[in-house]
């Protein structure tokens, strides 16, 4: 297998992970100010574990403004009426609590606040002029990343897919996991975000290897990368052992310090390498279906992995991945092939659809599909493999019957 050598992290500049990490939050806070937006999603604001830390913050002396006007999936008015709750209350820091749609509301509600509309000036990679307001992330699902990533996504109505922002502006200040929080989600919503991990990390260690141009800007997601790859394949072996145990009992505490872990791990990764096939796909599927984000990627993945065992080199990588999912298939085939099978079982287990039909999508809807991913250039470039149109087609198709090839003997 032949290793990368070049390598660029962007991070937050402290990351704290365990139960009762949050207590770090006033310690985390402070340097930025005393005036606080909570940006939050609106079913926390019951939550014990809500009120317990904004009462500890205001104990601490922080003044504390909380909006939790969170649409799923982000449309951008909702996202323009935040900015200007955010204008008029002019804190010094944001505080990030929720999912993903929250995390990625909340870097976009800084960055309208500081640097105007509309947010379709920053749609792609590099737009962001500068820094915007000090962004403190907390997540309470462990799947997204955001907490540690230069990437929010948003729905447009004027587009027929999901849009990315991506900037190292975007990368929060500081991230503080702490897996207490996602004690007790719905078990869908601990599925797909949780799926989505997974991935987020394979996608990130079969990333394309680009070549840096050190002496230009360099691009927000740079490929397969020295400092990642160890970091995504044990993000993979942390989720696929327990991922299925923290869906099946909310309550495990083991099982959802394990996913978190490998959540976390997970954006690390995907956020310096970026991700590619499965995301690029989910794009319009998610818009034509208004399914979760993490449901369409779960689901893709497998496929996605099944058309990439045509090139050598690939099969190398995702046998990596098959053993880190516990494979001890003879052959680099079979370890590649088990990963597919296994990350379908898991699929499975939890409760994610095996095939496009199930949720929707018609077979004469393929061809747009296919056509409208391939208009997410910079995921289609960190691809592995060469994927036009015709490839990403032949994926869907075989998504939409929900055919996947046995593995081969080993």
């Amino acid at each position: 297998m032949k290793y990368v050598t070049a390598g660029t992290l962007r991070l937050p500049a402290r990351i704290h992970f365990g139960y009762g990490a949050r207590a770090q939050l006033s310690e985390v806070l402070r340097p930025s100010g005393r005036r606080v937006l909570a940006i939050v999603d609106p079913f926390l604001i019951e939550t014990p574990i809500f009120r317990e830390t904004i009462t500890k913050l205001e104990t601490d002396g922080f003044d504390v403004a909380v909006h939790s006007d969170i649409s799923p999936e982000l449309p951008t008015a909702s996202l323009d009426a935040a900015a200007a709750f955010a204008r008029e209350y002019a804190p010094d820091v944001i505080l990030a609590i929720g999912g993903g749609s929250a995390l990625d509301a909340a870097k976009l509600v800084g960055l309208l606040a500081t640097h105007g509309g509309p947010l379709s000036r920053y749609y792609g990679e590099n737009q962001v002029p500068g820094p915007s307001l000090p962004l403190v992330a907390v997540p309470t699902t462990a799947g997204t990343g955001s907490e540690v990533t230069p990437v929010a996504v948003v729905s447009d109505p004027e587009h027929e897919m999901k849009v990315g922002i991506s900037s190292p502006y975007l990368i929060p200040t500081a991230a503080i996991v702490d897996p207490e929080f996602t004690l007790g989600a719905p078990r869908s919503v601990s599925a797909y975000a949780g799926i989505d991990a997974l991935v987020h990390a394979v996608e990130s260690y079969t990333a394309a290897q680009l070549e840096p141009s050190w002496d230009t800007a360099l691009p927000v997601f740079t490929g397969r990368n020295a400092f990642t790859e160890s970091m995504a394949l044990r993000a993979a072996e942390h989720l696929g052992a327990s991922l299925a145990a923290a869906v099946g009992d909310p309550g495990d505490r083991r099982a959802r310090e394990e996913v978190a872990y490998g959540s976390l791990l997970a954006g690390v990764a995907f956020g310096a390498t970026g991700t590619h096939l499965s995301h690029a796909l989910q794009y319009p599927i998610g818009a034509a279906t208004k399914t979760p984000h993490g449901l369409g990627t779960g689901l893709l993945l497998p496929y996605v992995l099944q058309a990439c065992l045509g090139d050598a080199g690939v099969v190398e990588r995702i046998a990596a991945v098959g053993g880190a999912l516990g494979s001890t298939a003879a052959t680099a085939d079979g370890r590649a092939r088990d990963a597919i099978s296994s990350i379908a079982a898991l699929n499975r287990v939890i409760g994610v659809p095996a095939s496009l039909q199930e949720i929707g999508i018609t077979r004469p809807q393929l061809p747009r599909l296919a056509e409208l991913a391939s208009r997410s250039t910079r995921l289609v470039a960190i691809a592995p493999i060469p994927a036009p149109p015709a490839l990403l087609l032949d994926i869907l198709e075989h998504a939409y019957t929900g055919h996947l090839t046995g593995r081969s003997d080993s």
